[in-house]
């Protein structure tokens, strides 16, 4: 990301930038003001579709809950264009200041409702409503977290962790434990003997843990500690409680318990969705409702900021397209 460059640029032709900003900033008259695109989640894939839609020169406010899952990275190593590594939090700021200084808005507020259809959806908040010709949910996923003393602090010291493939480099040669349903727990578990061969599958009962998955388990090297009674973050790791009184340790825990998708405004505009909450997109990231997209985790795919930095790019220009062949006088308004 160059955004030091383009923050420079902005100021040395401040004239010019205006000039490309206002237009979008002009709400239309009605009964609330109306966008070319609401963004409905200020995470990264939500952040980035609005930097792209504003430098088409569309008007778009973001609505940002508060809550973006990426808040809770202590720091990303996988993060494209930052090799010393990334904190959640610095990366969202960054990527609003990036949004903001194009022109889009950014509210906080939480989104209750959306209705209507292409080129005429309502949103509506605690504050108002709002009109869109077109709507990108980027409403993201919660992880379903393990009831473990000192979870937040661990997440964030970096002892627990919510996903491998960002951050499995860094349990090489250390002794990981999975906590989750059995199956989950397995395919985590195999993941993670990438970087470590010592790693363990957390269970308080041994019916826990089916035949087939021990089958798998002895047969990939990968332990599995039964009747376990208990698991608090350390001052060097975390400790595992047994039921038989004894105590073992870990470097890291990864939770393998699923999570809670973010669709509910999708299922209530009619947008499909699969078995497991994930709304359902095409080539462009569209729902099956027209003029609604779907994008970041949201939407099936790798779980990876990479990956919404991707999904905002295709969808963000696909929706420009859309309006631009409507509307083909903003065109024209183009500076050339």
């Amino acid at each position: 990301m160059r955004l030091a460059t383009a923050a420079s640029a902005a100021r040395m032709d401040a004239g010019r930038h205006q000039e490309l900003v206002e237009p979008a900033r002009r709400p239309i008259s009605g009964s609330g003001p109306k966008y070319d695109v609401a963004i409905v989640g200020g995470g990264p894939a939500g952040l980035t579709a609005a930097t792209y839609l504003a430098r088409f020169r569309r008007s778009v406010v973001v609505f940002d809950a508060g809550n973006p899952r990426a808040a809770l990275i202590p720091l990303s190593r996988n993060c494209p264009g930052f090799p010393e590594g990334v904190g959640g939090t610095e990366l969202l700021r960054r990527l609003r200041e990036q949004a903001r200084a194009y022109g889009a808005e950014i509210v906080e507020a939480s989104v209750s409702s959306i209705e209507g259809q292409q080129d005429a959806f309502t949103l509506s908040t605690h504050s108002g409503t709002i009109e869109a010709f077109r709507v990108v949910l980027a409403t993201g996923l919660v992880d379903k977290s393990p009831a473990i003393a000192g979870l937040q602090e661990g997440i964030a010291a970096g002892t627990i962790g919510l996903c491998p493939v960002c951050d499995g480099y860094e349990t090489s040669g250390k002794r990981v434990g999975v906590l989750g349903q059995e199956e989950d727990a397995l395919k985590e578990a195999l993941f993670l003997l990438t970087y470590s061969k010592d790693v363990v599958i957390l269970a308080k009962y041994p019916d826990e843990v089916g035949e087939a998955v021990r089958k798998q388990a002895a047969i990939s090297g990968v332990e599995i500690w039964d009747t376990v009674d208990d698991v608090s973050v350390g001052a060097d790791g975390l400790d595992v409680a047994m039921a038989d009184g004894s105590s073992r340790q870990l470097d890291m825990l990864y939770s393998a318990m699923g999570c809670d998708v973010r669709s509910e405004l999708a299922t209530q505009i009619g947008a499909d969705c699969d078995d497991k909450g994930f709304i359902l997109v095409g080539p462009h990231l569209e729902t099956s409702v027209p003029g609604v997209y779907a994008i970041g985790d949201v939407a099936q795919a790798l779980n990876q900021i990479a990956v919404g930095f991707g999904h905002a790019a295709l969808a963000a220009t696909h929706i420009h397209n859309a309006l631009r062949d409507r509307d083909p006088l903003h065109v024209r308004s183009v500076p050339a």
